[in-house]
């Protein structure tokens, strides 16, 4: 029998982590802008009450 065994390490390019960073930024600006700005009141609504429940000023 051979077994192979693969170590995952945790090191990951520096290329590999920028555009996780990027892609995590690019998708929290975009919930926040689609709620912020929504014209679905029930959207707005909720992002609106999120906000302020986390101590996060909105106007």
């Amino acid at each position: 029998m051979n077994t192979a065994s693969v170590s995952l390490g945790a090191s990951t390019s520096l290329q590999s982590r920028f555009l996780q960073l990027a892609m995590a930024g690019l998708l929290g600006i975009f919930v926040i802008g689609f709620t912020g700005f929504s014209h679905i009141e029930a959207v707005h609504n909720a992002a609106h009450d999120a906000r302020h429940s986390m101590a996060f000023p909105c106007h």
